[in-house]
């Protein structure tokens, strides 16, 4: 996964070392609604991991089905109808499906060696075919892949790449942050997701994602 247009050439991402320091009480009562009365609101986001049963189930693992497509517009996109026919009945979902077989299903990014995600990877052939796809952005291309693979593949959107900066590679950057001082930033997302009473079914990437996303967000400016 890269995007082309990054001023800097980083191998890491700074800002999420500090992660654990944004995932607060408030962030995960607000987001995940736990712990808050029934009738209060929550964010459709909650919904994108478990909606249907999630997108990494066996059965449907390897094929982009109905329920992906609305739970991706949980994270506030949606995928233009001609891509979502051509994924759901013609060519372009065969294509997909043979690309998701060959990408990991029970494994989490840490644990992945860098070649699963790096260019040239099943995961970036199929994060650039979807790109590629009529009104289809970059951000839309990786929260279909993230439901596909929540464990190995991570939301990423404008605001989450406001936040920790441009690396030439996010997935890189987020696999070697993950892995360095023997797996520290992985352990602490897991140890967060304990404490916040998050089901263990929402995966670390997940914790990261929010984490992040409600932090920066609530700075209050916009984001590129």
């Amino acid at each position: 996964m890269r995007i082309s247009h990054t001023p800097r050439d980083t191998t890491t991402t700074p800002g999420l070392s500090r992660t654990s320091q944004k995932f607060t009480l408030t962030s995960r009562s607000q987001y995940f609604g736990i712990g808050v009365p029934p009738s209060e609101a929550t964010f459709t986001g909650s919904r994108f991991e478990h909606l249907a049963g999630g997108g990494d189930r066996p059965e449907v693992a390897d094929r982009i089905t109905a329920e992906d497509l609305i739970a991706v517009q949980t994270l506030s996109v949606t995928v233009p109808a001609p891509v979502a026919l051509d994924i759901l009945e013609g060519r372009l979902g065969t294509r997909l499906s043979g690309l998701l077989h060959a990408i990991p299903r029970d494994i989490d990014m840490v644990d992945a060696d860098a070649l699963v995600v790096a260019d040239g990877s099943p995961a970036d052939q199929a994060w650039s075919l979807l790109s590629e796809q009529y009104g289809v952005n970059w951000v839309i291309a990786g929260k279909i892949l993230a439901r596909k693979r929540p464990r190995l593949l991570p939301v990423y959107d404008r605001v989450v790449r406001c936040a920790v900066g441009r690396p030439p590679s996010f997935w890189l950057a987020l696999h070697f942050a993950l892995r360095e001082d023997d797996a520290a930033l992985h352990r602490r997302l897991l140890e967060l997701r304990q404490v916040a009473g998050v089901p263990e079914t929402v995966s670390a990437l997940r914790v990261c994602d929010v984490a992040v996303w409600m932090g920066h967000r609530a700075l209050g400016h916009a984001c590129p």
